[in-house]
């Protein structure tokens, strides 16, 4: 059985403005469920510990997706949404793969979050995929920090500098993510359409672009484990 870790945000404020952020609901449930499907172990883990912030435009009507209502009705995911265990108590060794989903929340904590960018290097160079979507795509930076030249000419998909336009955030996050990760070398691909699905797979490095490819990107990760996706 495969184990993967899931690590999210613990991060709520945003800036130049009184709405918060934290998890994109979608963009954890769909992989969650992907995985579990898959037969695999999930654990999750945040900075913080404890139950994540979630971003309430994430749960509004037209943002639902089926694994929310899912995910509702499930109460050993529930609980371990609400108690998810602080990263830097966990050993990485411990598991196959390591999966960020997005919100606006990585940005801050996972973007610098020294525990986090040390396990994504540790797992590139011994083989372990990371896999990431929206802005989760975020803790690469750190990654990057820690060992300069990591993304350098990787193809990387993440949240748009249109897409974060067309959101109406860009006012109220510190940088775009896409320029940021051009910064750190990434070759960065998207669908030309924006908020449509769209997964970047190279070597042991995989992205996705929005909510939308949250769980494509989980499907590409089971993919390189050699096993069916659901």
């Amino acid at each position: 059985m495969k184990k993967i870790l899931m690590i999210l945000t613990s991060h709520s404020r945003m800036e130049n403005t009184d709405s918060t952020t934290g998890v994109w609901l979608g963009e954890f449930t769909d992989p969650y469920y992907e995985f579990r499907d898959a037969g695999y172990e999930v654990t999750l883990a945040s900075p913080a510990g404890g139950t994540p912030p979630v971003d309430p435009l994430s749960t509004v009507t037209e943002n639902i997706t089926e694994s929310n209502r899912r995910f509702n009705d499930d109460p050993v995911a529930k609980s371990a949404f609400d108690h998810t265990y602080r990263l830097s108590t966990l050993e990485p060794g411990q598991f196959d793969g390591v999966f960020y989903p997005g919100g606006h929340g990585p940005i801050w904590d996972l973007a610098s979050n020294e525990t986090s960018g040390r396990l994504i290097v540790d797992y590139l160079e011994n083989g372990k995929p990371v896999a990431a979507v929206c802005h989760g795509p975020a803790a690469l930076i750190k990654a990057a920090e820690l060992r300069p030249g990591l993304l350098q000419g990787k193809r990387v998909a993440a949240f748009t500098n249109a897409e974060e336009t067309l959101t109406m955030r860009a006012s109220n996050v510190p940088y775009e993510l896409e320029t940021r990760l051009k910064e750190l070398g990434a070759d960065f691909r998207s669908a030309l359409v924006p908020f449509t699905s769209h997964v970047e797979t190279d070597g042991l490095l995989i992205t996705g672009q929005n909510p939308l490819s949250a769980g494509p990107t989980a499907r590409a990760m089971i993919k390189f484990f050699g096993q069916p996706a659901s």
